[in-house]
């Protein structure tokens, strides 16, 4: 499985009227002007992929997002898709479930996967991107696209027509009272961390090694390695550090998948060395492993400044500081972003939202990104793809099947309508959501396989049922343009 276009199963013809561009363009000018726009409200991860589909699919759309002029307490800049917590997507494996879902949105050109892929920095297995050159691309995109109208102001009111809601995690106080009106009780809530970011120069380099876990990606990562007794001490240390204290009713809201540091440090002595500290497939330069280890991820193309893979932190910073120069080669970091701790939104997915994304109660109103309680940068601008797509049909007079949920983007779906209301939680893509393998039993190291396989042919199977409404244009614009020159 490779490139979107090569991938098994999926009707190249397709990926090519989808993302080649020229005929699409003058079909978007020709054609679809008239047409009633979209609303999508936020500039993140979902509403920036659903945008751009949308207008390269010739649907005009209004992108409205209140930054810069109005900052939230995460981000940094106005550009389109900024990355607030990490610069990774996570793997790229074709067979792990993460990177199935990049290739099924590779396969509708999608802008942040390839975006991310023009401003990749070396991660071993994982896609990491410079963020900077990311979100400059990502906005430069939207920005040249003709269909899209930018308005850069806080939304307060729904707009008339369809939207789309991506307002994300941070969702403004007045946006949060129109959902809370719309779906009539509290959103739901859990507290997401930021790992710190250190300056390179900063670092004692002979106190680090470079290697990637079981050598994937040869040395993209500098690696800390602890002794036991290093070890302890930073867990003892981790444990008795001061932090950013919660209400009570708050301390159970951490989502799993993204622990503080600290809170995992609570939880046992061993913890962090089964965790993000685990020293399995890394071997110091003396041939031994480490008994812990510490691994900083490269953020930028420059290697100008390493994250802190995992160490989101609730401490407070100057805790973090003290603490987290206890890591060797760290005695005299400098840091160029400290661990944050900040609310995270999203509503009970499976009392309103259907399938395709729409609030059941006001089906012209459709959420896409974290806001649905999906997790993670690239789950989210999953949704906004998949909603565009389904803009896309409904616009043209089809009726929209849901992807099945033997594909990537279905099982998202099937994990926000089907999962138990009462005990509803954000998650990450993992082949735990998607629909069971049939046909007996399969071995476990032969799964992953299965599973990447029967997704590829499944999303080949649909893309195939709608290729004329999705890419429907391009005869009817080449028509119009032959038109066009005899009537010169």
């Amino acid at each position: 499985m490779g490139a979107a276009g090569t991938w098994a199963g999926v009707p190249a013809v397709l990926e090519a009227g989808c993302s080649r561009g020229r005929p699409l363009r003058t079909y978007n000018r020709l054609v679809m002007s008239t047409a009633e726009e979209t609303h999508v409200v936020g500039g993140g991860l979902a509403g920036s992929e659903c945008a751009y589909q949308l207008a390269r699919r010739g649907l005009p759309v209004v992108l409205h997002e209140m930054r810069p002029e109005r900052p939230t307490p995460a981000h940094h800049t106005g550009e389109f898709a900024e990355l607030v917590c990490s610069n990774s997507f996570r793997s790229d494996d074709p067979h792990h479930a993460a990177g199935v879902l990049k290739r099924e949105m590779e396969a509708f050109s999608s802008l942040i996967i390839g975006s991310a892929r023009a401003a990749a920095v070396p991660a071993g297995g994982a896609l990491a991107v410079d963020r900077e050159r990311y979100a400059q691309r990502v906005t430069a995109a939207l920005e040249a696209e003709p269909l899209i109208e930018i308005r850069r102001r806080e939304v307060t009111e729904l707009p008339d027509g369809d939207v789309v809601l991506a307002t994300g995690p941070l969702t403004s106080d007045a946006m949060s009272a129109v959902l809370a009106e719309l779906l009539g009780d509290e959103y739901l809530y859990f507290y997401d961390a930021i790992a710190p970011i250190v300056d390179t120069e900063s670092l004692d380099h002979d106190q680090l090694f470079a290697a990637s876990r079981y050598g994937k990606g040869g040395d993209d990562y500098l690696n800390a390695p602890l002794d036991r007794e290093q070890y302890l001490a930073f867990q003892e240390a981790l444990v008795g550090a001061e932090v950013m204290e919660l209400h009570d009713f708050e301390k159970k809201l951490f989502f799993e998948g993204c622990l503080p540091i600290e809170e995992m440090a609570r939880r046992g002595v061993d913890t962090l060395r089964f965790g993000p500290m685990k020293p399995v497939g890394l071997t110091q330069p003396d041939g031994t492993r480490p008994y812990a280890v510490v691994q900083l991820r490269q953020e930028n193309l420059a290697r100008s400044h390493y994250n802190l893979v995992g160490f989101q932190s609730r401490m407070t910073w100057g805790e973090q500081k003290r603490v987290l120069r206890m890591i060797p080669g760290l005695g005299k970091a400098r840091f160029e972003r400290l661990g944050q701790i900040h609310r995270n939104t999203f509503v009970n997915a499976p009392v309103h939202l259907d399938e395709l994304y729409r609030l059941k109660n006001h089906p012209r109103v459709r959420l896409a990104g974290q806001i649905t309680g999906v997790e993670g940068y690239l789950e989210s601008a999953a949704t906004g793809l998949l909603i565009a797509l389904y803009l896309t049909l409904e616009g043209r007079g089809s009726e929209p099947l849901p992807l099945p949920a033997t594909t990537a983007l279905g099982a998202l779906a099937r994990h926000l309508t089907e999962s138990k209301a009462k005990h509803f939680q954000p998650a990450n893509i993992n082949y735990g959501l998607f629909e069971p393998l049939e046909g007996g039993r399969i071995k476990k190291r032969e799964r992953r396989r299965v599973y990447a396989e029967r997704a590829s042919a499944e999303l080949g199977r649909w893309m195939t049922a709608n290729r004329s409404a999705l890419i429907r244009g391009e005869r009817e614009a080449a028509e119009e343009g032959v038109a066009e020159a005899a009537v010169r």
